[in-house]
C-alpha cells in the first residue's frame, strides 16, 4: 500500500521536552507530515508508566512552533494535546519517543514512552512508541534514528493496525546502513529482572532510597523484542491493554460460592 503524506503528527515523550531523541523525531517527522506538534513534558519522567495526574494541576508552556511544554506525565501530555490543544484539530498519528535506550519486553509496563502512546490509542489515535537501543549511553546512535525513523513510520502506516493496538517499535544500536530488516515480535520478557534499593544519606544525615533497575543479559525466545534487536534488526510489537494470562484462567478455574 502507497504511503499517503500525513496532515498533523503529534509527537511526546518521556525524556522531556530537550531530549535529543524528540528533536530527532521531530526531524524525521517533518519529513512525512505537513504539520508535527510537541507536547512533552518539561523534564524526565522515565519509569512514568501510564500514569496521570489526577491529585495536581497541570501547566502548559507555549514554546512557540507548535511546541509545548507540560508539568506532568507522558500519559498527561498526550490526554492534553488531544482533548484540548489539539481538539479541534486531531493528530493523524502519534508517536511517542525517541526513547533513549530500548523498551523491550517488562520493561514496556513501566515506561512513559509505552505509556503515552497507549493513552494515546486510548483516546482513538493511532500510535507508535519508538526507542533507540545503545551500548554506551555517552554515545546513542541518534543518526540510525534519524535516518530510519521516516522509513519505519512510512512502512507501518502504510501497513496500517487495528485500533486497540499500539505499536512498540524498537531500533538497534547500530549504523544506520547495517540495519536491514523490520519485523513483528512479541514482547518476551525482556532485561529487566530486578529492582534493587540503594540507601544513602543527604548533607543534613538525612537518609534516602534510590530505586536501581537491575538487568540480565540472558536469552530470550526467538521472535520476541530482545531476541530481533540483537541480531541487528527493527522490532515492532503490537500491544494492547488486554494483558490477562489465558493460559492461568483455564488454570486457575475458579468458579463458586462464598
Amino acid at each position: 500500500m502507497a504511503f499517503n503524506r500525513l496532515k498533523r503528527v503529534l509527537l511526546t515523550n518521556d525524556d522531556g521536552v530537550a531530549a535529543p531523541g524528540l528533536a530527532a523525531l521531530r526531524r524525521a517527522c517533518e519529513e512525512i507530515a505537513d504539520e508535527v506538534w510537541v507536547v512533552a513534558p518539561d523534564h524526565d519522567k522515565s519509569g512514568t508508566s501510564h500514569s496521570l495526574s489526577l491529585h495536581e494541576p497541570l501547566r502548559i508552556n507555549d514554546l512557540g512552533d507548535h511546541i509545548y511544554s507540560v508539568s506532568g506525565t507522558p500519559g498527561d501530555c498526550a490526554a492534553l494535546a488531544i482533548r484540548h490543544l489539539m481538539l479541534l484539530s486531531p493528530p493523524d498519528l502519534v508517536i511517542s519517543g525517541i526513547n533513549r535506550g530500548a523498551n523491550l519486553g517488562n520493561e514496556t509496563v513501566f515506561s512513559g514512552t509505552v505509556g503515552a502512546a497507549m493513552t494515546a490509542m486510548l483516546l482513538g489515535i493511532p500510535a507508535i512508541a519508538m526507542s533507540q537501543a545503545f551500548s554506551d549511553r555517552n554515545k546513542v546512535p541518534w543518526d540510525t534514528s534519524k535516518r530510519l525513523a521516516p522509513k519505519i513510520i512510512k512502512a507501518l502506516v502504510s501497513k496500517g493496525w487495528a485500533r486497540d493496538v499500539c505499536l512498540n517499535v524498537n531500533i538497534p544500536d547500530a549504523v544506520a546502513d547495517n540495519v536491514q530488516e523490520i519485523r513483528t515480535t512479541t514482547q518476551g520478557i525482556g532485561y529487566l529482572n530486578d529492582i534493587h534499593i540503594v540507601q544513602g544519606k543527604d548533607p543534613r544525615d538525612l537518609p534516602y532510597f534510590w530505586l536501581k533497575l537491575a538487568r540480565s543479559t540472558d536469552n530470550d525466545s526467538e521472535g520476541s523484542e530482545a531476541a530481533v534487536l540483537r541480531s541487528g534488526a527493527i522490532s515492532v510489537t503490537p500491544l494492547s491493554f488486554e494483558r490477562t494470562n489465558r493460559r492461568d484462567v483455564r488454570a486457575l478455574d475458579i468458579h463458586f460460592r462464598l
